[in-house]
């Protein structure tokens, strides 16, 4: 399928249900803002797309104590199919829509893919709780929604690999929102929406297809710019003192290198 098509797909069930989708984002909205929305696309077009996902093999493994997957940006490696997708929801219409649901005035798509493009989550994979780099890769404009498109058939909750949203605070009880089949998660990104993945407990790949959005301002007016911020989950303590050093460092690095020492390799090369 070509993107205009798929692009078109998704704005009608968008809009469809738009007046459920601001009614849950606005219930959320005073600390993360999210909503999601379930069967995005026809059954038998995003079981194409997950069958279309590359081998783990065939990607880049991120593998530290933040995080363990793998991702892929360089979208000309893979089947098209796959870049049709993600540039779907980079149609300005779908932008504008999901901008004008989450009740955010102007907002960007980022072609370059930066941090975004496919995500795979297998055995022992997992995110520890962070906050998104503040900024798209030229530190102009603000990173403010991240959205989630799953497309692994027949996966359990129990089977980890879930996103976690923690709206009061690493302190208190995170909120599980499930990887399911064709679902659509969009949330917000900014100085305190701390979310993660749990760890994968099965021998499956979780797939998921990434985009951020960008905004000439930032959500909260007393952001500031900051790296990937990660931290220990609640039982983690000694983990957690090692993740506020290695944050510290690295921003310390970005205070002497604006765009850091060495372009981030995570974009599209076109």
């Amino acid at each position: 399928m070509e993107r205009e098509e798929l692009s078109e797909i998704i704005f009608k069930n968008l809009h469809n249900n738009k007046a459920v989708l601001k009614k849950q984002f606005v219930a959320n909205s005073n600390k993360i803002g999210f909503f999601y929305l379930d069967n995005l696309l026809p059954k038998e077009v995003a079981l194409k797309i997950y069958k279309k996902f590359p081998r783990q093999e065939e990607t880049v493994q991120k593998k530290n104590l933040r995080e363990r997957k793998h991702i892929a940006y360089q979208m000309d490696k893979y089947d098209s199919l796959l870049a049709e997708v993600i540039y779907a929801f980079q149609c300005k219409k779908n932008v504008d829509l999901i901008a004008n649901i989450c009740g955010i005035r102007e907002v960007f798509a980022d072609e370059s893919l930066y941090a975004g493009g496919l995500s795979l989550m297998g055995k022992d994979s997992f995110l520890n709780p962070h906050l998104d780099n503040s900024h798209d890769k030229d530190r102009v404009r603000w990173r403010v929604l991240n959205l989630l498109y799953y497309v692994t058939p027949d996966w359990e909750h129990t089977w980890g690999g879930n996103l976690e949203v923690w709206p009061n605070g690493l302190k208190e009880k995170q909120i599980t929102i499930e990887n399911k089949f064709n679902r659509l998660v969009v949330m917000t990104t900014h100085k305190k929406s701390w979310h993660s993945v749990s760890k994968v407990l099965t021998d499956k790949v979780r797939c998921c297809v990434s985009n951020y959005y960008f905004s000439k301002v930032p959500l909260s007016i007393s952001d500031r710019f900051h790296v990937t911020t990660f931290r220990g989950r609640p039982q983690e303590k000694i983990k957690d003192v090692f993740l506020q050093l290695d944050n510290k460092f690295r921003a310390s690095i970005r205070k002497i290198f604006k765009k850091g020492i060495r372009e981030n390799p995570h974009q599209y090369k076109k």
